[in-house]
């Protein structure tokens, strides 16, 4: 179990390792979706937040320092990517809502995997907390994205209200 957690941790932290640091260094920027709307403090900031989680993800295990910051960069890293999923319904980008899913499903696998780091912190928290939370926030999640596909759908192209080709259809 132990290796299946690092495994997961090692490629998380990579994963936003990789989607931080372009963010934050402002290089290839044009490649990604949605950023050319956005002021550039918030992309530093988001950059920041993902280098951060990612080293979150590993450094406090790997050197036995504050070991209880893993779970809690876990579930910040769940939280974010289901927003970002969000995000991609909205953008009508399916495979990243995908994407980004799965990768909240990684670390709250990691979070649940890691959540007794947290309780020998002297913590008081419940070994049933884990689940408790994953039993809150996969509903939302899906309940945000029901309602972004629905808005989605709502706000179709109309006769009366036609939109510019190729924002229909979601090509670019």
């Amino acid at each position: 179990m132990n290796v299946a957690l690092w495994t997961a941790q090692g490629f998380l932290a990579l994963f936003f390792l990789g989607a931080g640091a372009p963010k934050v260094l402002g290089r290839g920027l044009d490649r990604w979706t949605g950023f050319s709307g956005l002021p550039r403090s918030q992309v530093v900031v988001t950059g920041l937040a993902e280098v951060l989680a990612a080293a979150g993800l590993v450094l406090p295990l790997a050197t036995t320092t504050l070991p209880w910051l893993t779970p809690v960069a876990a579930v910040g890293i769940a939280l974010v990517s289901l927003m970002a999923a969000g995000f991609h319904v909205r953008l009508n980008e399916h495979l990243n809502v995908i994407e980004t899913s799965l990768l909240a499903g990684v670390a709250a696998a990691v979070a649940v995997g890691r959540w007794g780091q947290l309780t020998a912190a002297s913590f008081d928290l419940k070994a049933w907390m884990p689940a408790v939370a994953v039993a809150v926030l996969v509903p939302a999640a899906i309940a945000v994205v029901i309602a972004l596909f629905k808005a989605q759908q709502d706000q179709a192209p109309s006769a009366d209200h036609p939109t510019p080709a190729g924002l229909a259809t979601g090509t670019r």
